[in-house]
């Protein structure tokens, strides 16, 4: 039987492994293509894409990252201040979930 730390495990090889074309994305979180593709350029966000010419792909976390910075930006932030908050409240869930993690291999 499968435990707590090898459930999470799954998840987050599942969620690595989530790719989504720009055009889904738009539809998902509904942010215009091309106003993904500005904040890119931008720097706020990046897409997995190998080359030019292909369409650009976007992962769980980017997705996140979308959703957040439209959330901020809808409650008046500029862009700017929006991508500084979530790069902000992405480290901290991240340094959350590392030191769950560190615990729960300890307690393995």
């Amino acid at each position: 039987m499968d435990s707590e730390f090898d459930y999470l495990t799954k998840d987050a090889l599942l969620l690595k492994n989530l790719v989504v074309a720009i055009g889904e994305v738009s539809e998902i979180t509904g942010v215009p293509t091309r106003q993904i593709r500005y904040w890119e350029e931008k720097g706020y966000i990046s897409s997995m894409t190998e080359g030019e010419g292909t369409t650009r792909r976007y992962g769980y976390v980017t997705i996140k990252k979308i959703l957040l910075i439209k959330e901020l930006l809808d409650d008046g932030f500029t862009l700017d201040a929006a991508a500084q908050r979530v790069e902000k409240r992405m480290a901290t869930i991240n340094q959350a979930f590392e030191k769950l993690v560190n615990d729960m291999s300890k307690a393995k």
